[in-house]
């Protein structure tokens, strides 16, 4: 069987909710080892983040949770102290999203894991940085709302509203992912790991890219649009006959295509709509001028009037109908895998496509302390790692813990 891009890649996940369980997750996918360290009796606060639950769990916590192995350890506790300490000294990457200093206070801070394992590249995600926002805590929400995306999101001016997910939440984890691969590539080079360091309210100023640009570059302070677009038109959603329908004209090639499918060619060449600048000048009578046509048709059927267009449409789906909508286009958006009683449990498919090594489902989201014994007693069992002098160019062996998963369509090969 083909390995996998991160195959032998040993993660040590001290991370919990979202972003860090998110950025495990991706790495797991393509590959790599992840053993989820949790609190014994609670483990990760989204177990208990219900309804929904499916079999049993929470499906917030299994949404993010696959491929991995839960291993509960009490760091205040001498035993599972020094486990932590060496799985630590073994991993090749670790992640935690504690607040500043939590880690630190466990003898685990990244000063005192690179000195036990100077190849460690040690990710931490923290909500406001590790400086004078360090006591913040760092909830999704709470950076929606003072970090500008509250302010830019809602119906009408003074009525913000978050985002329908945890979206800082998954950028960080997305953005985290990147940083964990770049460190990995640099320690073939250097043989070394390094800190890498993410905050939600840092990754969210960078994900608001143009309207954070607009401020930064032009003093723009962007307000609450609805569903209209700061810089293009039309740009937003209209009132079919039977529910909502969303267009987004991007030039005026697509404008004058619309106008002409709406029966309107004569609005391509009023000098009010001539550019698209034209248009967000005068974007609310524009607006007008198109809902009098959406109007008298169905969303399904503009659908099939203006997509053969080339004018990008299409109705506002609930999740049901988008999932029927990447099935019907062959996009394979669910990754079966066997739930703790048996029955498959449909997770989401990672987006990632590798045309040779592609993501792999391995291991359903595990159970608290599920993985515990088998992992203990490797953690137990006396490893002398390689030193870390030499080459930098030279790969130490890993040692890897046991991995006996259940039988499963993909089968996956056990790690040496």
């Amino acid at each position: 069987m083909t390995g996998l891009p991160l195959d032998g890649i040993l993660v040590a996940d001290f991370g919990r909710v979202l972003a860090a369980p998110y950025l495990t997750m991706l790495l797991a996918d393509l590959g790599a080892d992840v053993i989820k360290v949790e609190q014994p009796g609670t483990g990760d606060d989204t177990r208990t983040w219900g309804p929904p639950h499916a079999q049993g769990e929470a499906t917030y916590f299994l949404s993010v949770n696959r491929n991995k192995r839960s291993l509960t350890l009490d760091l205040r506790e001498p035993a599972d102290h020094a486990r932590a300490v060496e799985l630590v000294r073994r991993a090749d990457v670790l992640v935690e999203n504690f607040r500043p200093g939590t880690m630190a206070r466990h003898g685990l801070g990244p000063d005192r894991a690179q000195t036990l394992n100077p190849r460690l590249v040690y990710c931490s995600i923290t909500g406001f940085g590790p400086g004078k926002g360090a006591e913040l805590p760092g909830y999704d929400l709470l950076v929606q709302a003072v970090g500008g995306l509250m302010s830019v999101t809602g119906p009408a001016p003074g009525e913000p509203v978050k985002t329908g997910v945890a979206l800082v939440d998954v950028l960080t984890g997305l953005h985290a992912a990147v940083g964990v691969l770049a460190a990995l590539r640099e320690r073939e080079t250097t043989g070394r790991g390094q800190l890498v360091e993410l905050n939600l309210l840092s990754t969210l100023l960078s994900g608001l890219v143009n309207q954070s640009a607009g401020y930064t570059l032009a003093g723009a302070v962007p307000g609450i649009l609805g569903n209209r677009h700061p810089s293009i038109a039309p740009y937003e959603m209209f009132t079919a006959a039977d529910r909502p329908l969303v267009v987004a004209v991007g030039n005026d090639r697509q404008f004058a295509a619309l106008c002409r499918g709406v029966g309107a060619p004569e609005l391509a060449d009023d000098p009010r709509f001539a550019t698209n600048s034209d248009r967000v000048a005068h974007v609310t009578v524009l607006a007008r001028e198109l809902t009098d046509r959406l109007e008298r048709r169905t969303a399904a059927e503009w659908f099939a009037v203006l997509t053969p267009l080339g004018v990008p449409c299409g109705p506002v789906n609930d999740l049901a109908e988008a999932f029927d909508l990447a099935d019907s286009l062959g996009l394979r958006p669910r990754a079966p895998l066997p739930g703790p009683d048996g029955r498959p449990l449909d997770l989401v498919a990672n987006p990632i496509g590798l045309s040779r090594t592609p993501p792999r489902y391995q291991l359903p989201p595990p159970r608290l302390g599920e993985h515990t014994a088998e992992l203990t007693a490797w953690l137990d069992t006396p490893h002398d790692r390689p030193p870390h002098g030499g080459s930098p160019y030279e790969q130490p062996p890993h040692d890897r813990p046991p991995h006996n998963p259940p039988p499963h369509d993909q089968d996956f090969e056990d790690r040496p």
